[in-house]
């Protein structure tokens, strides 16, 4: 499936953000939103079992909520990744990061570094590994 070229409503920061750099740039929204979903998949199953009781003992229904956890607590991760990699692509609303990567670039300027740090990979080897993941995170809520 092609990926849509058409121009981003946004200002484009990064096309193909480095997970910290994304996990970086989270949002308060963000960490209450991986909250909420984290908490959405125990508060579900313990809801169904008291209104639509399995007669499961303590511990399986203890078992059970701790599994609905980690998957909430997975979920909500890679939901609250995605929204906030959109923000660097520019599909998102993204002036706070904009301002943010303006600030840490200039920084890195200053101080004579890589704008986007040094790499131990060819030439070659980073075209290709740009190549595969540039817009993978579009192909996560497909």
């Amino acid at each position: 499936m092609a990926i849509d070229p058409s121009p981003r409503p946004y200002p484009v920061i990064d096309a193909d953000p480095h997970f910290y750099r994304v996990v970086r740039y989270f949002r308060s929204s963000d960490y209450l939103t991986w909250t909420g979903l984290t908490a959405l998949g125990p508060a579900i199953m313990y809801w169904l079992e008291k209104y639509q009781p399995t007669n499961l003992s303590a511990n399986q229904i203890r078992s059970g909520l701790r599994g609905a956890g980690l998957v909430g607590l997975v979920g909500g991760f890679l939901y609250t990744y995605n929204i906030s990699s959109y923000r660097f692509m520019g599909f998102r609303e993204n002036a706070r990061e904009v301002a943010k990567d303006q600030q840490e670039m200039s920084a890195r300027a200053v101080r004579g570094e890589p704008l986007y740090g040094k790499s131990i990979l060819s030439e070659e080897v980073q075209k290709v590994a740009a190549g595969n993941s540039k817009n993978s995170q579009l192909l996560m809520c497909k």
